[in-house]
């Protein structure tokens, strides 16, 4: 009986034994699993940071190259934008100049071109030129009423505002003679040879289409103390009024001292338009002594 006992308790403790080392092995498996499910664990998270670092990384240069990119099509956007407004502004140029050029032709298309030619000994005026449309001087104006005294219209109002501005200086001018046909010019030199000799005559007056007044844009001016000669009129403070402001209402003294055409006419002025009469002004020279090509450049200004 005790040795069956000692049998049974035998076989029991193998038994444990047995149990004993199978729960070993276990637990020897779970810790070698548990040490390679850590040991993955953790190989699985620094890939991760890895690739959060190189995630990090591609974000950071994409968005550099999104800013580059973003950077030169704004630059060359603006730089195109400056190009077409370049292109724009040269054509505006173009379109200017183009339009200031038509300007001048049609400028140039109503102005007779023998408005600013040399006479007076230079070129000629035949007996069928005379002004497209001639205007009578109002009395106000004129030193005698006796007459009706012409010019033509777009020079009247120069006329006027140099005299009411004379007189507003308590400077006394007055238009003594204007517009001459070819006819009329013809009958005046015919006189003057017959008192003064041909000789004479010559001096001072010129021949029928040698004369400015047949242009209607030139007068003689008289003042107040004469007796209603023409001679003399240098003494007056009329011709040194004339001489300090004429030029601003487009005047010049044709026939200077020392001139090589006639004699001194202080009383003798033509309307040049403002722009030439103040460059000449300003040169300190006068009208013949100008290049005719030069001149002819302010034909396009005569009415400015």
């Amino acid at each position: 009986m005790l040795s069956r006992i000692k049998k049974s308790l035998g076989r029991i403790t193998l038994s444990q034994e047995l149990v004993t080392a199978g729960f070993i092995g276990i637990l020897v498996l779970i810790v070698a699993a548990s040490a390679y499910g850590y040991t993955r664990l953790t190989s699985l998270s620094a890939q991760v940071v890895q690739l959060n670092a190189e995630l990090a990384s591609t974000t950071a240069l994409f968005q550099t190259n999104i800013a580059d990119a973003t950077t030169s099509f704004g630059n060359a956007l603006q730089q195109e934008s400056q190009n077409i407004q370049n292109k724009l502004g040269g054509v505006q140029d173009q379109v200017g100049v183009i339009g200031g050029a038509v300007t001048d032709l049609t400028k140039l298309s109503k102005t007779d071109p023998e408005l600013l030619a040399k006479y007076s000994k230079v070129f000629f005026l035949n007996e069928n030129y005379a002004p497209v449309r001639l205007v009578v001087i109002p009395p106000q104006y004129k030193y005698l009423d006796t007459a009706d005294l012409q010019i033509i219209p777009q020079v009247l109002s120069y006329v006027q505002k140099m005299l009411d501005a004379a007189a507003a200086d308590k400077v006394a001018i007055y238009v003594d003679s204007a517009y001459r046909s070819f006819n009329t010019q013809t009958a005046l030199k015919n006189q003057y040879r017959v008192v003064y000799g041909a000789g004479t005559a010559n001096q001072f007056s010129a021949d029928q289409g040698y004369s400015e007044h047949q242009l209607g844009t030139a007068v003689d001016l008289i003042t107040t103390g004469t007796g209603g000669a023409l001679n003399g009129f240098d003494t007056k403070p009329a011709y040194t009024w004339l001489l300090a402001n004429a030029y601003r209402y487009g005047f010049v003294l044709s026939y200077p001292k020392k001139n090589g055409y006639y004699i001194f006419e202080p009383w003798h002025w033509r309307f040049v338009g403002v722009k030439l009469a103040t460059e000449l002004h300003n040169l300190g020279t006068y009208f013949y002594e100008m290049d005719q090509r030069t001149i002819d450049t302010y034909l396009t200004s005569f009415f400015d």
